[in-house]
């Protein structure tokens, strides 16, 4: 050969990559959930709006979606930052006793804001 890949080689070679990659998935994709990992719910928080859970337990961690300020039993939301904040807060706290656990448990927390000026707000909802 003199260096160049003949096109009906090139399209073997594509066609076995994308058959071995439908393999992996389909093995990976049949595996039953890791032991010990359980899907937590609560109706004390908003019921997630995508394909995801409230929090998943494996083993002693517990990982947590994100919450907004979102009222679970009014679907609404307070309008104002400290308000949404105090709501997100508190639909943390449910999520968290779902699993037995409370904010002093908590290792990390992130919290985004649309707009700085609602820090001191934010901030000080979160010191409580």
């Amino acid at each position: 050969m003199n260096g160049t890949v003949k096109t009906p080689m090139l399209a073997l070679v594509f066609a076995c990559g994308i058959l071995a990659g439908f393999g992996v998935y389909a093995i990976i994709s049949s595996a039953p959930p890791a032991p010990g990992k359980i899907a937590l719910y609560t109706e004390n928080a908003p019921e997630p709006i995508g394909p995801y859970s409230q929090a998943v337990q494996c083993g002693d961690y517990l990982f947590m979606s994100g919450q907004i300020g979102l009222d679970p039993a009014t679907g609404n939301l307070s309008g104002t930052a400290a308000g949404e904040a105090r709501q997100a807060m508190e639909n943390l706290r449910a999520v968290l006793a779902e699993g037995g656990l409370d904010f002093p448990d908590v290792v990390q927390t992130r919290i985004y804001l649309t707009d700085l000026a609602d820090f001191d707000a934010v901030n000080a909802v979160y010191g409580e």
